[in-house]
């Protein structure tokens, strides 16, 4: 079984899956097997070399504060971006669910995206999980995490299209089940409703 695991930015989907690999489950973070894939692939870095200028490699190490930054401000540049590096992600987990069912793997595969949905990604999985959070939460958490605590309206003008932008892309799909994940009930807790929903 493949289990999706989405929602925007700062709904917690980090801790979640944290919290399953403790428990010994496996998972696939996107946005890890991502980069991996973008460090690997030279078509995907003379692509993105191409799409964003010599700045998005920096001493042949990708550049991600610099691409993110120019790729969130320019919606365009985005979703070129994603047309990128989108497909070899859905391939390397195809290969990765096809290769566990041929070992007759039986614990389910949690997969991390924040765009399960307009990647593709969600085809693979047979059941979806969405967490979700108020704003105020997201936008804290991405604070405290992004921006080390460093709580400006700039800032947090940046958080908020990112939640609205994925709001609408995650709002529109159905056939989900949907978490709330503010921070009022302990991660432990909420890991279990989760798999008590599988």
């Amino acid at each position: 079984m493949t289990v999706g695991i989405t929602g925007g930015i700062g709904s917690g989907k980090s801790a979640v899956t944290r919290e399953l690999a403790y428990r010994g489950y496996a998972f696939y973070d996107c946005d890890t097997q991502a980069k991996r894939i973008i460090a690997e692939t030279s078509i995907v870095q003379f692509q993105i070399t191409k799409l964003f200028g010599k700045r998005a490699f920096s001493y042949n190490r990708y550049n991600a504060p610099y691409v993110a930054k120019r790729a969130f401000e320019e919606p365009e540049l985005l979703k070129q971006l994603n047309e990128i590096v989108h497909p070899h992600v859905l391939k390397d987990l195809e290969d990765l669910t096809r290769y566990r069912r041929e070992r007759g793997a039986q614990d389910p595969l949690f997969v991390e995206s924040a765009i399960l949905f307009e990647s593709g990604l969600a085809r693979l999985c047979d059941q979806i999980i969405v967490l979700d959070a108020p704003d105020e939460v997201r936008i804290k958490r991405v604070i405290d995490r992004d921006y080390h605590g460093n709580d400006t309206p700039k800032n947090r003008e940046l958080i908020q299209a990112r939640i609205n932008a994925q709001r609408r892309e995650i709002d529109s799909q159905l056939s989900v089940t949907h978490f709330l994940n503010d921070g009022n009930k302990p991660i432990n807790e909420l890991v279990n409703q989760i798999l008590i929903s599988l």
